[in-house]
């Protein structure tokens, strides 16, 4: 093999090395969005499961300790959600449909509607 073989080969493999590692950065970025919608969801279905129950209720004076009982997945407390720079984010459940984040909600991918940081459209 010529030294110029070898230098081709060589950069062809670190091209579709780097290929790789550009695709599993989004996948891990995808993943913590779907997992937020998914936590989002589930205080969703427990602020919709105690408004049931206490019809005359205010979903904005509701605590935390009145969702946990309705949680999907038992648990001593309400999910959080990790951010995309790996800080945890807290579930404003005063509001519903639930969001990410106290004060602005945390939505770094722009739509509302597409289940991901969100609850999304049903």
């Amino acid at each position: 093999m010529t030294l110029i073989e070898i230098s081709v080969t060589l950069a062809l493999m670190m091209a579709l090395a780097s290929v790789v590692v550009i695709s599993a950065s989004g996948i891990s970025e995808w993943k913590l969005a779907r997992t937020a919608g998914l936590e989002l969801r589930s205080v969703y279905v427990a602020q919709k499961s105690y408004l049931a129950d206490h019809p005359t209720a205010s979903i904005s004076s509701v605590s935390e300790a009145d969702l946990v009982p309705y949680m999907p997945v038992s648990g001593t407390s309400l999910p959080q959600i990790e951010s995309l720079d790996g800080s945890m984010l807290s579930i404003n459940y005063n509001v519903m449909p639930p969001v990410a984040g106290t004060g602005t909600a945390y939505d770094p991918s722009g739509d509302p509607e597409d289940g991901l940081w969100d609850v999304g459209a049903p």
